[in-house]
């Protein structure tokens, strides 16, 4: 019989904080985080535009320079449009929870959301339409995203749930409009959008400046980032498994869109564990994704049940693929997670 690995370890984690006089060396910190997550992108979606070449005989043209130009003016023209029936989905959704929460209304201003997720849009646009690569994207738009979701997480985290709705749908809404070419070209760029989006991925780029090169804390996150999609399917294909005919808000879990959606979420818990690790504190989970959970999962019907299990699958997929010194730094925080999200917990819901 298998142990629970946060049944019978504790372990004790090191921040790994040092002087600002290692500015060098904190910058190569930062800089490293990101290209793992880059260098990790680019191969899940050079995997996937592969595999869709052969479906798309006018791909080629398509990823022409007039062809990708004039994709991405078809893109900027539907925009605004995209946008307004965006937020109708995202109002129809989510518009209870602002009383039911005691969210501040003035918070979720339509207008100033449509706003900052445009000018995020715009750079997916301009670097398309320039033939930049998806991971090129990552680059560009990861510190603008990571003010988008600063202005907002600042003055209550739960209002990222209506930015990242927004922008999921509106993004959703584009798709529509491509070609079955376009969309196989377009989705990789649409991709890095919500993962920065929806991931604290650049304040973990913060975090991870903080510490030293041999951090154990740093170390643990650097092995677990690249293998974190990989996780993430694992993950996602051991649910479906064990529930082949479950339902969500948005279809079947094996419809394309909840599959695409359900992988993004396993890679959102392990972004946001890493920030714990690099962190050495809850804060990140407790302020902000466990309130956006209970925000936006009841309205998406996914269950408790489903989340508790994906968590047990993570630790198993984490528990085979690290070594031990590696996933000792997230065992402390995996058992949180899993005592945040016990049944316990919504035993009453």
């Amino acid at each position: 019989m298998m142990t629970n690995p946060l049944a019978s370890t504790s372990f004790k984690v090191q921040s790994g904080s040092v002087p600002a006089s290692q500015h060098q060396s904190l910058e190569s910190n930062y800089h490293s985080l990101a290209m793992l997550w880059a260098k990790k992108y680019y191969l899940s979606v050079t995997r996937d535009k592969s595999q869709k070449q052969t479906k798309n005989e006018n791909l080629e043209e398509v990823n022409s320079e007039i062809g990708r130009r004039k994709t991405a003016n078809k893109l900027m023209q539907n925009l605004t449009l995209a946008s307004a029936q965006a937020w109708s989905l995202t109002e129809t959704l989510l518009s209870e929870e602002i009383r039911r929460h005691g969210i501040n209304p003035e918070l979720i201003n339509p207008l100033e959301i449509a706003a900052d997720t445009k000018n995020l849009f715009q750079k997916a646009w301009e670097a398309f339409a320039d033939g930049a690569a998806p991971e090129r994207l990552s680059v560009l738009v990861g510190k603008d995203s990571g003010r988008v979701r600063h202005k907002y997480t600042s003055q209550d985290p739960r209002a990222i749930g209506f930015v990242s709705m927004q922008f999921h749908y509106t993004g959703q809404k584009i798709l529509g409009w491509l070609s079955p070419a376009e969309q196989a070209l377009f989705s990789p760029y649409l991709k890095v959008l919500d993962d920065y989006m929806y991931m604290p991925l650049q304040a973990a780029y913060e975090a991870a400046a903080k510490h030293e090169v041999n951090s154990s804390a740093l170390l643990a996150v650097q092995h677990l980032l690249p293998i974190s999609t990989r996780i993430a399917y694992a993950v996602y294909d051991r649910v479906i498994r064990q529930h082949p005919s479950y339902e969500s808000y948005s279809g079947s879990l094996r419809s394309e869109v909840v599959k695409i959606s359900s992988i993004r979420d396993v890679e959102m818990f392990q972004v946001y564990l890493c920030l714990c690790v690099l962190e050495s504190n809850i804060r990140s989970v407790q302020q902000e994704l466990f309130p956006l959970c209970v925000m936006l999962y009841p309205r998406l019907q996914v269950s408790w049940t489903l989340v508790q299990e994906m968590l047990h699958n993570m630790l198993w997929e984490m528990h085979d693929r690290l070594s031990l010194d590696h996933v000792a730094p997230f065992l402390p925080y995996l058992r949180t997670l899993s005592e945040m999200f016990s049944q316990e917990v919504f035993q009453d819901s």
